[in-house]
């Protein structure tokens, strides 16, 4: 994938990871606009390709009650406004065929949900938008079969993809990186390692994930040092409460701290 066919994406000369960064869900546009400054400011300033994540919905959710959106015109107008703002590429996960062809009125990027990723009329619809698709990796599948996965977005003719590693399942309530796998998909695609998920700890008996941020830095520094192309994390500025995922997001207060620590990794490693 040639990083460049995202549209407004800024740095892709500079030698450095992109960066696909912001909160798991929109929750108001506020939130988004004051998440996405911050976000914006830094990978300017680093000279860091960067585009802006949000969910528009939530339709994986463990229980019944949790918070899954605020309306799904509302939230698409959000992020398209996010994108209008500040000059930055979006990207937003769908769930159903329908929501492909929707959601690309409003943002740049679709991305498939790991759950998700083996059900090929979604996989075919988001394809044959001509956006840039992003697929995260089953948590049940092998970095070797997602070449599968791949080849169904090149049969639709769009070259515009890419993979992104979320972690293994590990037992029931774990998840864990398996860095072999990176070099074994940038064979077939662009490869991005999704930092914040692949510490989630799923499955708690009481219906909510749980996390490991204390690990992002950890997970982020070998990301880079085995050589992704991208880096995937959500942030907030009040995880604790945030409405979806906050267990294992990113404060923002660390953000730019880590941003520095990995660029002057991946700068290291270009050196090789």
């Amino acid at each position: 994938m040639n990083l460049q066919n995202i549209p407004q994406i800024k740095h892709t000369d500079s030698g450095n990871f992109f960066l696909l960064a912001g909160p798991c869900a929109i929750e108001g546009e506020e939130m988004a606009l004051r998440i996405a400054e911050k976000l914006v400011s830094v990978t300017d300033r680093l000279q860091i390709p960067y585009v802006f994540k949000g969910s528009f919905k939530k339709a994986n959710r463990s229980r019944i009650d949790s918070f899954t959106g605020i309306g799904d015109e509302k939230a698409l107008k959000i992020l398209q406004k996010v994108s209008q703002t500040f000059g930055v590429p979006t990207v937003t996960d769908i769930h159903e065929n329908e929501d492909a062809a929707k959601a690309a009125e409003y943002v740049d990027v679709l991305q498939i949900p790991a759950f998700l990723v083996r059900q090929t009329d979604l996989v075919v619809a988001a394809a044959e938008t001509g956006k840039t698709v992003n697929l995260k990796k089953g948590q049940f599948m092998s970095p070797e079969s997602m070449k599968h996965a791949v080849q169904k977005v090149l049969d639709c003719n769009n070259e515009n993809v890419m993979v992104t590693d979320r972690g293994t399942m590990f037992g029931y309530q774990d998840m864990i990186v398996d860095y072999r796998g990176i070099p074994t998909m940038k064979q077939f695609a662009t490869t991005v390692l999704d930092v914040t998920h692949s510490l989630q700890q799923p499955n708690q008996t009481i219906g909510v994930t749980g996390g490991r941020p204390d690990m992002i830095e950890t997970v982020a520094k070998a990301g880079i040092a085995v050589g992704v192309d991208g880096i995937f994390i959500e942030t907030h500025f009040d995880p604790a409460n945030a409405k979806s995922d906050g267990a294992n997001m990113l404060h923002l207060d660390y953000f730019e701290g880590l941003m520095k620590k990995l660029v002057a990794i991946r700068k290291t490693i270009n050196n090789f």
